[in-house]
């Protein structure tokens, strides 16, 4: 027998033994439980309704527009704002004469929750993950030589987004543009806020009057501007799946359209000015298919509403890659990762897109790592040929099965919203919150067992890494700036007219006879400040305070076989014996920073393994953690910190703990510390230090590990 023919016999008896294999099997559950084959046929897809979609025609499942990137290519956006206006400005316009194309402003914590910079609760917070505004003065020195009717402007704002848009609007009348030629988008996406992200102000259905009141506005005088945008992406970084993300987002949006229908507004008078905005993580099929679902599924949705006009059943989507998928360790990698979550928006017909910089799990991206990120669109749009065909997945048997069966899916989550009264009920009864939480704790469980590989954090691991340069923000400088500007805008401004149209704007929020946003922008154009256009409306609805709620049981139920989980629920065991009690932890967010994913997959892991845990209500100050702290007796506070704040907050909860003389209580830290604060935390008096991307389980034997020294 010639080689030919024993090479020909071999590959066609391991071909045949492959193909038994793959149809005989193997199928495997992805994060979404979706059942998921090794091969997909032809036969697989055959009964989809969805395979005829042509791009630009609903149900738009091949893209939103018919020649998508082939004549306009997706546009160029970085989420960006860091310390004061001047600074942002500067570095907006650097990158605008790179090549991007849209600005996206990040505004500092104390601005999201509506307080001004000289409030003295927020002095860890300014200017640390965000631009710090207070007032018009600073919208101006923002956005200063930007010609605002040719760049959109996307702003990610809820809480106060009513002094924000005042800002934005008035500052582009004084200098000269018409508010009818403003493009761009502001998020106004309130209910999410209340599953995730926790950066409201006042209480959901009071929330939703504001909402109202802005897509009212902006359809009769901002007819190019975007009313909101309907967020995912804060769910997926809390720990929601592709389906609860899908599902959650649309539930949202069907809401603000019955409250924009509820205030007398036409649906194609505001529907298609509405936008999405997805979380792009690294199971990259997964997240083309959800996007080409969405798009689906808001089509049917919408139609239930009988609106006119094509546009308004048509889902259009900003992205950015995941923030939550980057990692401490090894941190040039994050590019590699971010590259690939670029191409699955791509791939999945985003309208924009933002690309997160390689050192953002550490701290705020430099000049150089955003030059990299912004450098990697330019090169997917220009160099690989992507931009010449309109939806290269259309038709592949796997993308069109994973596509519908997310539709089947996300289906059954909105089923269940639908049953609760709305997303707003499901809110309040806290339905959405619990199965993000839910399925936050499943993804880590996986982590610490190696069932999902993250390159450099629990496989492929150094021993020895390079330091990165990091961004500074000199707080204290930023404070005090802030502080002065505000000082001097208050003494040359008319203070009695300021305070007449205060009064005029807390009578509309008790009287619901004006919008708001109307009104915020004459208290603008006079000068109000934004904690004090917030604090008037605040005085009407209140101050939102979510309850605190943790779940149980998940991380154990998967941890059966961990070797490391059993040693933790051994020491646990000999802490108590020796103690008479078990370990006690209160596990804090201090200051503005309601990102709470590490805290709650913390808190219910933690109770697994033994612990007596208590969590803190969000937005503490470090006194208000102390006090908590002695008086549930506990033997260590967990801070979680993901903002920045941590050299400022925590300085202040050791000098409460040394007031009320419980320095015997144990302080460890974990979330986003740059190694360069390592020395300066421990100085302090911090007991260890975790980064992103740590083991639970490694977590809990060092802690009680020392604990057990120390008693």
């Amino acid at each position: 027998m010639s080689r030919k023919q024993f090479n020909n016999i071999f590959l066609k008896d391991f071909n045949i033994k492959a193909k038994k294999s793959l149809e005989n099997n193997d199928t495997f559950l992805s994060d979404e439980e979706i059942e998921l084959k090794r091969y997909y046929k032809k036969n697989d897809i055959k009964k989809f309704n969805h395979l005829n979609s042509i791009a630009g025609i609903g149900p738009f499942v091949r893209g939103p527009y018919s020649s998508m990137y082939v004549n306009k290519p997706w546009t160029i956006r970085q989420y960006a704002g860091f310390s004061t206006a001047e600074e942002s400005n500067k570095f907006y316009k650097e990158n605008l004469k790179s090549g991007q194309k849209g600005l996206s402003i990040a505004f500092d914590l104390p601005t999201h929750r509506g307080y001004d910079s000289d409030n003295p609760n927020m002095v860890g917070d300014i200017g640390k993950a965000g631009v710090a505004i207070d007032s018009v003065e600073d919208m101006k020195l923002l956005l200063d030589g930007i010609p605002l009717d040719k760049v959109s402007v996307s702003m990610t704002m809820n809480g106060a987004i009513i002094p924000i848009m005042a800002f934005y609007i008035v500052c582009a009348e004084e200098s000269g543009c018409q508010i009818d030629k403003l493009s761009g988008t502001i998020q106004n996406d309130i209910l999410k806020e209340y599953m995730v992200r926790n950066t409201f102000i006042y209480p959901p259905r009071e929330s939703m009057k504001i909402t109202s009141d802005i897509f009212s506005f902006i359809s009769k005088k901002m007819p190019k501007f975007n009313s909101i945008s309907i967020s995912g992406y804060h769910m997926q970084e809390a720990g929601a799946t592709a389906d609860l993300e899908l599902a959650y987002t649309l539930a949202n949006g069907i809401e603000y359209v019955r409250a924009a229908l509820n205030k007398g507004l036409d649906i194609d008078s505001f529907a298609k000015r509405f936008s999405f905005f997805w979380g792009i993580g690294m199971n990259h099929f997964m997240e083309i298919a959800k996007m080409r679902a969405a798009r689906f599924l808001w089509h049917e949705l919408l139609k239930e509403f009988k609106p006119k006009d094509p546009k308004s059943l048509c889902l259009r989507a900003h992205c950015q890659t995941s923030g939550w998928s980057l990692t401490e360790q090894e941190p040039f990698n994050n590019i590699t990762r971010t590259s690939v979550e670029a191409l699955s928006a791509v791939f999945g017909g985003t309208q924009s897109l933002h690309t997160n910089s390689l050192d953002e799990a550490i701290g705020l991206p430099t000049k150089f790592s955003s030059k990299i990120a912004r450098d990697t669109q330019l090169i997917i749009q220009n160099e690989i040929g992507i931009c010449k065909t309109v939806d290269p997945w259309g038709g592949s048997y796997y993308i069109e099965s994973l596509t519908d069966e997310l539709i089947k899916k996300a289906k059954i989550h909105i089923d269940e919203i639908n049953k609760a009264g709305g997303m707003r009920k499901a809110i309040e009864k806290g339905i959405p919150k619990m199965r993000i939480e839910q399925s936050a704790a499943k993804k880590q469980a996986k982590i610490d067992n190696s069932d999902q590989v993250i390159v450099g954090v629990n496989k492929y691991k150094l021993k020895f890494q390079d330091e990165i340069k990091l961004l500074e923000i000199d707080n204290e400088l930023v404070c005090k700036n802030q502080i002065n500007k505000i000082k001097k805008l208050k003494k040359n401004r008319n203070n009695d007219e300021v305070k007449k149209i205060l009064n005029e704007i807390e009578l509309c929020a008790k009287n619901n006879n004006k919008n708001l946003l109307a009104l915020a922008v004459e208290a603008a154009k006079k000068r109000a400040t934004l904690g004090e256009i917030s604090f008037a409306i605040e005085k009407v609805y209140g101050r939102y305070q979510p309850k605190i709620k943790s779940i149980s049981g998940i991380y154990k139920s998967k941890m059966e076989k961990n070797k490391l989980f059993k040693k933790v629920i051994q020491l646990s065991d000999k802490f108590s014996e020796n103690q008479g009690r078990r370990p006690r932890i209160l596990i804090a967010k201090v200051g503005q920073d309601g990102h709470d994913r590490g805290a709650k997959v913390i808190a219910s892991s933690f109770a697994d393994m033994g612990f007596d845990v208590d969590i803190g209500p969000l937005f503490q100050s470090p006194n208000d953690v102390v006090k908590q702290a002695i008086e549930n007796d506990v033997h260590v506070i967990g801070i979680s910190s993901l903002a920045g704040g941590h050299k400022t907050l925590i300085k202040e909860l050791f000098l409460n703990l040394n007031e009320y003389h419980s320095n015997e209580i144990m302080v460890v830290i974990g979330g986003i510390i740059p190694k360069a604060d390592h020395q300066f935390l421990k100085n302090l008096g911090v007991s260890a230090i975790f980064g992103p991307g740590s083991n639970i389980n490694e977590i809990a034997v060092k802690l009680l590990n020392l604990l057990l020294q120390k008693k």
